[in-house]
């Protein structure tokens, strides 16, 4: 299954079927766009009794044209009528669903908060903090701002570059620029930094730096020590044109990294606007611009929303308050399927290892 339509699909289709037959779940629980369509028809072709899907965004603005839209409107309003549950990560991505693209009634849908592991965030971010900033040959005097992500369209790097433009016309601090991730539009945003007149390098931290000492611009491509890359980073951005709940807010709350973000999707609600976040009109390119100035220029400010980040996730956000409330609505959700007191009895007495495993 790719991330594209094509004749994958059926084949990634009739396999879900084979697995669902041979391991006869009780629950289906799917995620994403493209999963959550072929999961549901075939839990459904193969009369699963308790069918789940996970909207983690959706593709309903800003993604694809007109007609495309609606046809992916359509699409998820048949699935959502053929799902027992539909679970939206924000309060906001609920009214979405519900309210705004009609796709199925407000009954249906439980919110639920995305859960991730987040100690490592959380551990030695000190002694991860020079281990980064060594090995891109970073100054204790620069600060280092990254934007971590896939390069693609929709996070729409194009509105960051050109804000970062901005600030280094107007600051004196010394600014060290980190692109983290990969995908089509790498080609795209090296041509963007050279219209810009911003030195770029595809490095790496095995790359030698000193080669080229000034550059401003890193392009990373995917790092799996993202933990690393929080520690030693001062500010993160997210320019997106629109988000579900963004996983790479949430980690960079986690290590008490101060936020310039678009207001866009679920932003909002993942973070905690003006303690510890600093949102911007979505593709205003002034008002990034003027929030992310006044991160660099302002150390006490700076500070102040680094210091409320941790906290707040580890309340919200962690994977065992997800597990928990997954297995309480596991657990509602079969019993409504059995009139039988024996089974009843049984599903409440399974513990989070059976749900989970």
């Amino acid at each position: 299954m790719h991330r594209s339509i094509g004749f994958n699909d059926f084949a990634a289709y009739k396999e879900i079927k084979h697995i669902i037959k041979e391991y006869q779940p009780d629950i289906v629980h799917t995620h994403a766009a493209k999963a959550g369509m072929l999961g549901r028809l075939a839990a459904k072709r193969c009369g699963v009794k308790v069918i789940v899907h996970t909207f983690h965004g959706h593709v309903f603005d800003k993604y694809f044209n007109g007609l495309k839209t609606h046809f992916y409107k359509s699409l998820e309003r048949f699935l959502a009528r053929h799902s027992t549950k539909i679970i939206a990560l924000s309060n906001l991505q609920k009214y979405d669903l519900v309210e705004k693209y009609k796709i199925c009634r407000n009954d249906k849908v439980r919110v639920i908060p995305l859960g991730l592991d987040l100690d490592q965030y959380l551990e030695n971010q000190e002694e991860k903090r020079i281990l980064f900033r060594k090995a891109y040959n970073i100054a204790d005097d620069e600060i280092a701002v990254g934007i971590i992500g896939r390069l693609a369209p929709i996070k729409n790097h194009s509105l960051f570059l050109d804000a970062m433009a901005l600030v280094l016309q107007h600051t004196h601090k010394k600014i060290k620029i980190f692109i983290v991730g990969d995908g089509d539009q790498h080609h795209f945003i090296e041509q963007k930094l050279e219209q810009l007149n911003i030195t770029y390098a595809n490095y790496n931290s095995n790359s030698n730096q000193e080669q080229c000492p000034d550059v401003q611009v890193f392009l990373t491509s995917w790092i799996k020590e993202i933990d690393i890359v929080n520690a030693g980073l001062d500010i993160v951005a997210l320019t997106s044109l629109n988000e579900g709940t963004p996983g790479s807010l949430i980690e960079a709350q986690a290590a008490n990294k101060a936020i310039v973000a678009t207001n866009v999707g679920g932003v909002a609600d993942t973070v905690i606007e003006g303690k510890t976040a600093l949102l911007a009109e979505s593709e205003n390119v002034e008002d990034v611009a003027e929030k992310m100035l006044r991160l660099i220029e302002d150390d006490k400010l700076r500070a102040e929303l680094s210091s409320h980040g941790a906290e707040y996730v580890k309340e919200k956000y962690h994977y065992l308050k997800l597990a928990q409330n997954m297995s309480d609505l596991y657990r509602e959700l079969l019993t409504k399927q059995t009139t039988d007191w024996k089974t009843r009895a049984r599903i409440h007495k399974l513990d989070i290892f059976h749900l989970f495993s």
